[in-house]
């Protein structure tokens, strides 16, 4: 594991070594700090992408910005053979620790390494606002996944009621960082981690760029009042 220096956050440039520093700073305590940070919602939100999917038996899933795997595990309730792939060698050491029977391997969204068409179904879940090309990775999902597959892409978003936006923008940007400092490895990497959630586009916008990424049917479902969105969409 590379070593990380306490404080270590991501630009919004999202370069990949930043990002992958980051999370190798918050590994260690991650599935917990999110947990507390979601009020346990994070649970409900990785059913809600594993029913998504529709995921049969026998079917390959891919997951990624896979982390510690918890959402890889997740998915293979279903019976699929679910595979995670992370940029940060800190969250696969820490994954491989408490989830040894979970397939994680080091890879960028970028550039996958698996070969065209091999997955019936794809899914990043709070990643994708992490990589630096959202379009290319779009794209690059689409590369992997055989024709009529399923993408699911599970994200924070904007909520729909503006009273609640308002009060849910003081939360990221003043509450979540202090909430961080008490439990994460690196509450610093959280300052970021606020700053990426505000500056996502919202579903709509979100939804129009996986479409001119190549895929179709693209749909999306609001979960805890659009303060995460599930966008669903199937391979040309």
């Amino acid at each position: 594991m590379s070593s990380t220096p306490r404080g270590q956050r991501a630009s919004l440039d999202k370069q990949p070594h930043e990002v992958a520093a980051m999370f190798d700073g918050v590994a260690a305590r991650y599935d917990l700090t999110n947990t507390v940070l979601s009020f346990g919602q994070d649970r409900s939100w990785r059913r809600a992408t594993r029913a998504a999917l529709d995921l049969r038996p026998g079917e390959r899933v891919l997951d990624v910005g896979a982390g510690t795997g918890v959402s890889t595990e997740e998915l293979a309730h279903s019976g699929a053979y679910a595979v995670g792939v992370d940029l940060s060698l800190g969250m696969l050491y820490a994954g491989k620790r408490t989830r040894p029977a979970v397939p994680l391997l080091a890879g960028d969204a970028l550039r996958l390494p698996f070969v065209d068409a091999s997955f019936d179904a794809v899914t990043i879940s709070f990643a994708l606002r992490n990589v630096n090309d959202t379009d290319a990775a779009l794209r690059e999902l689409a590369r992997v996944t055989k024709p009529g597959g399923r993408l699911v892409v599970c994200e924070f978003s904007t909520p729909v009621n503006p009273a609640f936006r308002t009060v849910y923008l003081s939360y990221l940007m003043r509450s979540l960082p202090a909430v961080a400092r008490a439990v994460s490895s690196n509450p610093d990497a959280y300052v970021y981690l606020a700053e990426s959630i505000r500056a996502w586009p919202d579903q709509a916008a979100l939804a129009a760029r996986i479409g001119a990424a190549g895929w179709g049917r693209v749909a999306w479902r609001n979960m805890s009042g659009g303060i995460v969105a599930l966008h669903r969409a199937t391979r040309a």
